[in-house]
């Protein structure tokens, strides 16, 4: 799933090759720099999300710096993935963070 903005599908896109010519956008995902009005929201769906305990397989989110920081307190730098483990009921813990050279 990715944000709308252009550089978030354009990323997702291309991180799972040709066989994939779109991501899932997800409006909660959309940048937060200067847009705090939906903050409380955009978290609440994303923390919902991201707590659920998947079956056969893992999800993938593409989006900014911002929006990350605002949901696990971690500021990535550019290209720094954050690595959640989910826990149910609306939680989840950092399991880590891994960067791209």
């Amino acid at each position: 799933m990715a944000s709308p903005w252009c550089r978030c599908v354009e990323t997702a896109r291309l991180a799972w090759g040709p066989a994939r010519l779109s991501a899932e956008v997800w409006t909660p995902l959309g940048n937060l720099y200067g847009r705090s009005e939906r903050q409380a929201e955009q978290v609440r769906e994303m923390r919902t999300l991201v707590s659920e305990r998947r079956a056969g397989g893992n999800l993938v989110l593409v989006s900014h710096g911002s929006t990350t920081s605002s949901l696990t307190g971690v500021s990535p730098d550019p290209a720094e993935m954050v690595i959640v483990t989910p826990q149910g009921g609306g939680r989840f813990a950092v399991a880590g963070r891994l960067a791209v050279p």
